[in-house]
């Protein structure tokens, strides 16, 4: 059992928190995911990192990247600004946060508006660096079996 402190900024242990997530149990929220996806950079967890993704954008992923920023980052914490749920289904939310780390070239902070979609009882991350070639009569990427347009479009590229 680890004694260490969740980086995500809970205060809680990091077993009883992001780390239970990172063991496969899914995250019950947007915010939940998005605070162990941070964990998960800290601790270098780049299996769940990938696997938290939408799983059509998954194959797009540079796991090489992810894998160097964040071995070569130290973590200085984050700051989750807002969450926003809505309704239906599938369900949708956006969480608003900071994230700050420092490198090679200094000290950084990055402030996004992230989407995210639950799909199968899982809740994935949008990610907008990852380009999808659909439209918008196309069936959702996230499974739901709704067109595009009337589910996941108006989350891509927030």
């Amino acid at each position: 059992m680890s004694t260490s402190i969740c980086p995500c900024g809970s205060g809680n242990l990091l077993d009883a928190c992001c780390g239970h997530y990172h063991d496969g149990h899914p995250a019950p929220g947007a915010e939940t995911l998005m605070r162990s996806r941070y964990s998960a950079y800290v601790l270098g967890l780049i299996d769940y990192l990938i696997s938290t993704t939408l799983p059509v954008q998954q194959a797009g992923l540079d796991r090489q990247s992810i894998a160097d920023w964040s071995a070569q980052s130290t973590w200085l914490g984050l700051t989750v600004e807002n969450s926003e749920v809505f309704g239906g289904q599938p369900e949708h939310a956006f969480v608003t946060f900071t994230a700050r780390w420092h490198d090679a070239n200094g000290e950084h902070s990055h402030r996004e508006r992230s989407s995210f979609v639950q799909s199968a009882g899982r809740w994935y991350f949008i990610d907008p660096t990852v380009p999808l070639k659909i439209g918008r009569n196309d069936a959702c990427p996230c499974a739901s079996g709704l067109k595009f347009k009337k589910c996941c479009a108006g989350f891509f590229g927030q």
